[in-house]
């Protein structure tokens, strides 16, 4: 706690500019518990006791919805962490959705204790944007990718195209993600916020070089997760096209 406030001092560190209202809101609800504890017939034991309770549940909801003050080094062959968190998943998988090819998948879960913001791991342009209502498995379930709450955004880097998943997690009833299609994004910027247990899932062409492995522990926009590839799946292909019908290949 101690190393937070500092990082808030130094301005390291802030809050999540939409979390001001509902920490505004249960401030209130907790001066005014401890408020009806002030009549004379409360024992002073039972004040203190839901003083420091109140205070406790008071600085976690601050401490929950922290916004660290990182900036990534911008490169556009880097893939960064979305997320602070433990990789809970590294597959090769089919995604079915919107890329409809065969990607890597890297999936990163978030404790209650995580910083719960996401940032936009690549600069490029949103391509596609979906949100799907679904169930709240537990967010580091196999299934949950699939069924639970979430948001699909594709983007375009100009040599390839990422998918990231946002997924809400048993506790976690909201997700917020401002972004929409057409939109020009930068590498390190919002991507949005999940509220509580929840993790996020990246989709990353095969002839990316993955960097992290299961169990790795990553800070959001600080760890690489993967290099991309300098250049177009597509143009590789044609490259290879044409060193074939030249007879080099």
């Amino acid at each position: 706690m101690k190393t937070i406030l500092k990082q808030i001092m130094v301005k390291q560190m802030h809050f999540y500019r939409k979390a001001y209202p509902v920490i505004l809101k249960y401030g209130l609800i907790l001066a005014g518990v401890n408020a009806l504890i002030l009549f004379p017939d409360v024992s002073a034991t039972t004040r203190w006791w839901c003083a420091g309770v109140s205070m406790a549940g008071f600085l976690f909801i601050c401490f929950f919805f922290r916004v660290p003050g990182r900036k990534p080094s911008p490169d556009d062959q880097l893939v960064y962490a979305p997320a602070d968190g433990i990789v809970v998943a590294l597959e090769e998988v089919m995604e079915e959705e919107c890329l409809h090819m065969r990607c890597m998948q890297v999936s990163i879960f978030m404790s209650l204790l995580n910083v719960h913001w996401n940032s936009l791991p690549v600069s490029g342009r949103v391509e596609y944007y979906r949100y799907h209502p679904g169930r709240n498995l537990v967010a580091c379930h196999p299934k949950s990718s699939i069924f639970n709450e979430r948001t699909s955004i594709v983007i375009d880097t100009g040599t390839a195209r990422i998918k990231i998943c946002q997924v809400a997690g048993l506790i976690a009833r909201r997700i917020i993600c401002r972004l929409r299609e057409g939109d020009r994004v930068q590498q390190g910027g919002e991507l949005g916020f999940i509220l509580f247990g929840s993790r996020v899932d990246l989709f990353l062409p095969l002839s990316s070089t993955v960097v992290v492995k299961l169990g790795d522990r990553v800070k959001v926009n600080r760890n690489v997760i993967a290099r991309l590839p300098l250049e177009k799946e597509s143009d590789r292909e044609e490259a290879g096209s044409s060193n074939k019908k030249a007879g080099f290949v």
